[in-house]
């Protein structure tokens, strides 16, 4: 057994808060809030400046970090840390921070990894935005200077202790925040191709826009990329999920018969079926515009859906 963690119930307040967050947020939590902190106690308390990858809170009576962060990638440069996915163990890599390992940070990280305490680990994913992955538990590697970070259950350390989740059940989490990574990237690239509009409707609300696989990402030709993708609000999303509304290759929407034949209230008249005919808006890069292939094959299934 680990030794017992007496900053215990602060790390349940703030992994109950980031869980809230990442649902709120679909994932990507905008920096800005998360300097907001959780409360604990009447007070607040910080996950950390974001500048400081390594985050010990002032209020903690024990030695172990709370959160630990890695920056967004910035075009162009290197970063500062090769932080990132180890497949062989299923753990994320998080290196010390430079220096002895023994400066206050490093032992922070390192007493976490005693404790078996469950940290957060904030992944930037884009300027301003990071999505939290939590609770991990760090794995200490001092030959390496450096920490795995396992990926535990979401609700198993309510007991105090520590890393109790199967390996197979690590391996089992670290493939769906992978896959999860995997859909908060695609969502933010092709939003910011259809500059946070609706190709459909043009809605200029982010909160309520979603990216749309054109060929599903569980066909093998369903490729992560933004010529596979459209941003679609939440209505046409799920109605071109649905085969209720296609998109032929040249970018013209089609409504189904169904859906056409329906007399209803202004949402059926205005939000669907007068966009019936209408060509979609495309992204301004033309290397961001849909393949016309792939519309062309998911085409084809909103036809024979129609029949």
């Amino acid at each position: 057994m680990p030794p017992a963690d007496p900053d215990h119930a602060i790390r349940l307040a703030a992994l109950e808060e980031v869980r809230d967050l990442s649902r709120v947020f679909q994932q990507l939590v905008p920096r800005d809030v998360l300097l907001e902190g959780f409360e604990f106690e009447g007070a607040r308390i910080s996950y950390g400046s974001f500048q400081r990858g390594i985050h010990r809170s002032s209020r903690q009576s024990g030695p172990g970090a709370l959160t630990v962060t890695t920056t967004p990638p910035v075009p162009g440069k290197v970063p500062p840390y090769d932080d990132g996915l180890d497949e062989q163990t299923g753990t994320f890599l998080y290196h010390y921070r430079t220096g002895s390992p023994d400066i206050a940070d490093n032992r922070a990280l390192r007493a976490a990894a005693e404790l078996q305490a469950p940290l957060i680990y904030f992944k930037g994913i884009a300027p301003g935005q990071y999505m939290p992955i939590a609770p991990v538990f760090a794995i200490d590697q001092p030959a390496e200077h450096l920490v795995q970070l396992a990926k535990g259950l979401p609700h198993q350390d309510t007991a105090g202790e520590g890393m109790v989740s199967s390996e197979i059940v690590r391996r089992y989490e670290f493939r769906e925040v992978r896959r999860r990574m995997h859909q908060v990237q695609f969502r933010r690239d092709v939003l910011y191709a259809y500059r946070d509009r609706c190709a459909i409707c043009s809605l200029n609300q982010p909160d309520l826009l979603e990216a749309s696989h054109i060929v599903r990402d569980a066909d093998e030709r369903g490729i992560a990329a933004i010529v596979n993708g459209l941003a679609l609000c939440a209505i046409h999303h799920r109605a071109y999920d649905r085969n209720l509304v296609g998109i032929d290759p040249r970018g013209k929407v089609h409504l189904s018969q169904r859906l056409l034949r329906e007399v209803d209230g202004p949402m059926l008249g205005n939000g669907l079926q007068h966009f019936h005919g209408a060509e979609i808006l495309q992204p301004r890069r033309t290397e961001d515009r849909p393949d016309p292939d792939l519309l062309e094959l998911r085409f084809s299934q909103f036809e024979s859906a129609e029949t």
